[in-house]
């Protein structure tokens, strides 16, 4: 296996990366002590884009993953296809793109995009961190949705900045300050960038200052916040919550 190369593991992740065509796949193994749904699913899928499906001994599996959650199933693929960052626009309708600062943990960034995706975000913008030597990791915590989203790479979050100016979105920040609006209140039904910080360090100090809007979790009990993964939760599904209602008032 080359240094460009690493693997997915399970069902999920090497069907969206197939179903997506996300990056480019190398092998595909299933155990041989295995015969499932899942598998047959993916030999249809590989077998769709000229691939096959090599038989393996459970332990070749196993010895291979980071996890054990694979079920007998294990590709072995290159690196993450990105796309220019005016792609993650929408054809129609106000955008809503994200951009991930500072997020270190592979699980919780997994989580994150999962979250995103699910909440119908257009695009994710990401820094310049290197996440190949996580792939299994970031892919199975997403649940396949880091293969399926839209992703931009950036040198710094400036420049997705400079980008959501000249086209037109309000670039929002989440932090827990004085000065930040709940997010409840804020309307985000507008063309948004979401910019989202890590756990230990959030968001850097002059992209909050550059952001037009800051938003905040209003909290129940003090002294007390949800991690990255839960807080991007919320905040992506009030964004749904807002553009789903303002769409169901619009008079036909």
């Amino acid at each position: 296996m080359t240094e460009e190369e690493t693997f997915l593991e399970g069902a999920r992740s090497i069907r969206a990366a197939l179903e997506a065509q996300s990056r480019p796949i190398h092998a595909i193994y299933a155990s041989n002590q295995r015969r499932s749904k899942d598998r047959s699913q993916i030999e249809r899928l590989a077998a769709a884009r000229g691939l096959s499906v090599e038989r393996r001994p459970a332990a070749f599996i196993a010895e291979r993953s980071r996890g054990k959650s694979h079920g007998g199933l294990l590709a072995v693929v290159g690196a993450r296809r990105y796309v220019p960052l005016p792609s993650l626009l929408p054809m129609t309708g106000a955008a809503f793109l994200a951009l991930l600062d500072g997020v270190e943990d592979p699980f919780n960034f997994g989580q994150c995009l999962r979250s995103l995706y699910a909440a119908g975000v257009d695009g994710v913008i990401l820094g310049e961190r290197d996440w190949q030597g996580a792939t299994a990791i970031v892919a199975r915590a997403s649940a396949g949705a880091s293969e399926r989203l839209a992703l931009a790479r950036v040198a710094t979050a400036g420049e997705a900045i400079s980008f959501a100016r000249q086209v037109g979105l309000t670039v929002a920040c989440s932090e827990h300050s004085r000065r930040a609006a709940s997010c409840f209140a804020a309307d985000l039904t507008v063309p948004l960038l979401l910019i989202l910080g890590g756990e230990r360090r959030g968001i850097a100090a002059q992209w909050r200052a550059a952001a037009d809007l800051s938003l905040q979790i209003p909290y129940e009990a003090p002294g007390l916040s949800l991690g990255t993964a839960a807080a991007t939760a919320i905040l992506a599904f009030e964004i749904r919550r807002q553009r789903q209602h303002r769409f169901s008032e619009t008079p036909a």
